[in-house]
C-alpha cells in the first residue's frame, strides 16, 4: 500500500503550508518516502503540475516517472468500475464527463486497482455539481485521507536542526 497524492496536495503545500523556499523538509520527506515506495502520484497529476510553469512544475519534472507513475494494465478493470460508478450516480452528465477526463478519474482508478490510499484536500460532497475524489473513494471502498492525516500517520517530523 502506498499513499497516492492528488495534485491539490502539491499545489496547496507550495502555496500555503510548505513553500519550497521556507519548508524544504516537507519536499525532502516526499522524495524520501517515494524512494521507500510509500508515496507516489500518477502521470496525469504530474501533467497538471507541469502546466503551472513554476517552481512546483520544475520540482515535479525532476521527480519523473518514479514519482509520477504511468498507468499499467492492472488499471483497465478499475477504469470500468470507476466509470460505471460515476455514470450510475445522479450527477449532471457534464459533471460525469468532466470527471472522466481529468486526473481524478485516473487517481481513483489507480488506487482501486492497487489498493493505495488517496491523499487529497477535497471533502466529500454527495450529489454535487462535481464529483469529488473522497465521494468516489467512499463509494468504491478506497481509503482516503488528508495530507495532514498522512503526515501524522507516518509520524513525519520537520524539526529545525
Amino acid at each position: 500500500m502506498a499513499y497516492l497524492l492528488d495534485s491539490d496536495v502539491f499545489i496547496q503545500a507550495k502555496n500555503l503550508h510548505y513553500g519550497l523556499d521556507f519548508c524544504p523538509a516537507f519536499w525532502e520527506w516526499l522524495i524520501q518516502q517515494n524512494a521507500e515506495g510509500k508515496v507516489i502520484s500518477i502521470e496525469k497529476v504530474g501533467d497538471e503540475l507541469a502546466a503551472g510553469g513554476d517552481e512546483l512544475s520544475e520540482w515535479a519534472d525532476e521527480r519523473g516517472p518514479d514519482f509520477f507513475i504511468k498507468p499499467d494494465a492492472a488499471i483497465l478493470p478499475a477504469f470500468t468500475s470507476v466509470s460505471n460508478w460515476a455514470t450510475n450516480q445522479r450527477y449532471d452528465p457534464a459533471a460525469v464527463n468532466t470527471f472522466l477526463q481529468v486526473a481524478d478519474y485516473y487517481l481513483v482508478s489507480h488506487a482501486l486497482a492497487h489498493g493505495h490510499t488517496v491523499v487529497t484536500h477535497e471533502k466529500p460532497a454527495p450529489l454535487a455539481k462535481t464529483i469529488k475524489i473522497p465521494t468516489a473513494c467512499i463509494a468504491l471502498g478506497i481509503k482516503c485521507m488528508t495530507p495532514f492525516q498522512m503526515l501524522r500517520h507516518e509520524r513525519a517530523r520537520f524539526v529545525l536542526g
